[in-house]
């Protein structure tokens, strides 16, 4: 039988996983990486899989989505769940590693893997992995990604399909809304509409204003200004530009009626379906600088969001990554290049565990791809499939980077009322779909599903 082979660019968290899973399946990987030949700002190591920011991947207790989505990922044979499981750390209910000791045991394991091959060099062009294998090529590069480079992904795909900055606006869980208050409208229509409103009133307005004001704002790394305010003001900047310039901006009222006073509110902040099932609405204009829980703090004074739950906080920081919905097909892969895919948080697929999964997933389609299989289909009834099909449904506007959580999940039957119910209602499906999932394919899944125990990985 012919050795299939591929490349990966990036050995972050996403290239990885990639690389595991294909040589795992006896495909010879050539992993590229750019470290130590050419750092980034914000890398200190050449190691593999080094955590820059936070080390942590969020919650590791069930029900939470973050927690869902590591065990479909332990399930799936994740080589990056089990390096982060032997390196863990005391933090509550979260799965915090010792970023050092993590990073050594994913680039001890890749490194003695007989069918990997590590390759430090930087590239310009992605033409250039050809030289390395014809065959498949997994781009995992990151959110920050060499302007050459990018330039590059630009080109090849076209048009307007990588953005330099995240200007996410926050997303709320609708079922966390108050629906006495909020009501459905669209501009110079009383018939309803594809927006929720909340009216504001002068007192409202000025509360919110207040706050916007006060509130604590995230300090940015230098390599993160230069572009980003340029691109797009945060709300409470446009606010310190005049305490009635958002009013004739994103909170305008032109064209909306209260139906409960007839009368047209002193401003509106509108929420804008992020899905189908409406099941989670973004706050329109409401990009934001602001830390997390200032955000809580100061967007729940919004008539009808006083018990808002968000599915995702505004940011607003240097990070590249795709207009995948336009940019790319339902595997991550080009269009009119269906061995080219792309991975990690380039996609736009943002958080740890979340690049992991789609370093695994692009790795399983590529095998595919290379071994004449039919491709790998993830149920949307899990959190990775749920947030993959956001992330490729051509219908999703303005798309910015997004972390698993059960507002992208497909509706429940018989939805509990209690929040800790739905999220065991939603979890308990998810495990079970993944469970059906790998069963359902030996092909791509060894029968036995314990390959990382064999010694590899002993500490």
């Amino acid at each position: 039988m012919v050795t299939k082979r591929a490349v990966i660019i990036g050995a972050g968290l996403a290239g990885s996983e990639a690389a595991w899973q294909l040589a795992e399946r006896g495909v010879d990987v050539r992993l590229i990486e750019m470290r130590p030949q050419r750092m980034t700002p914000a890398h200190r190591t050449d190691r593999f899989a080094e955590l820059v920011c936070s080390n942590s991947f969020k919650s590791a207790a069930l029900p939470s989505a973050a927690a869902t989505l590591k065990a479909e990922l332990t399930l799936a044979g994740s080589l990056l769940m089990q390096c982060a499981r032997d390196s863990q750390v005391r933090a509550g209910s979260a799965l915090a590693v010792d970023r050092d000791r993590f990073s050594a045991l994913v680039t001890t394991a890749l490194s003695e893997h007989t069918r990997i091959k590590i390759i430090r060099c930087e590239l310009h062009c992605l033409s250039d992995a050809r030289r390395f294998s014809d065959e498949a090529v997994i781009v995992a590069t990151g959110p920050l990604t060499s302007d050459a480079l990018s330039a590059s992904i630009a080109a090849t795909l076209g048009g307007n399909a990588l953005s330099f900055y995240d200007a996410a606006a926050p997303i709320v869980m609708a079922d966390s809304l108050n629906s006495e208050i909020l009501f459905a409208q669209s501009r110079y229509s009383n018939e309803g509409g594809d927006y929720l409103n909340a009216p504001l009133s002068r007192e409202h307005y000025e509360c919110l204003i207040d706050a916007l004001l006060a509130a604590k704002r995230v300090r940015q790394r230098d390599f993160e200004q230069s572009e980003l305010f340029s691109a797009c003001q945060p709300i409470e900047e446009v606010a310190r530009s005049g305490r009635d310039a958002p009013r004739f901006g994103a909170l305008k009222p032109v064209g909306i009626s209260d139906p409960t006073t007839g009368r047209r509110p002193w401003a509106v902040v509108q929420l804008r379906a992020e899905n189908a099932q409406r099941s989670a609405y973004n706050l329109v204009g409401f990009q934001t600088n602001l830390t997390f829980a200032e955000q809580q703090r100061v967007f729940r004074l919004i008539p009808g969001l006083e018990q808002a739950e968000f599915a995702r906080f505004g940011v607003m920081h240097r990070n590249s990554f795709l207009d995948t919905p336009r940019a790319l097909g339902p595997t991550l892969e080009h269009p009119r290049d269906p061995l080219l895919r792309f991975a990690g948080q380039l996609t736009g697929t943002e958080g740890y565990s979340e690049a992991v999964a789609s370093g695994l997933y692009t790795a399983l389609a590529s095998y595919a791809a290379l071994a004449g299989l039919p491709a790998p289909t993830l149920p949307p009834e899990t959190t990775f499939g749920a947030l993959l099909a956001y992330a490729t449904d051509p219908a999703t506007r303005d798309y910015q980077p997004m972390h698993v959580n059960y507002g992208l999940m497909m509706p429940l039957v018989n939805k509990p009322k209690r929040k800790q119910a739905r999220y065991e209602a939603y979890s308990t499906r998810a495990l079970a779909a993944a469970h059906a999932s790998i069963a359902a394919r030996p092909d791509l899944w060894p029968p036995a599903p314990s390959r990382l125990a064999q010694g590899r990985l002993a500490t």
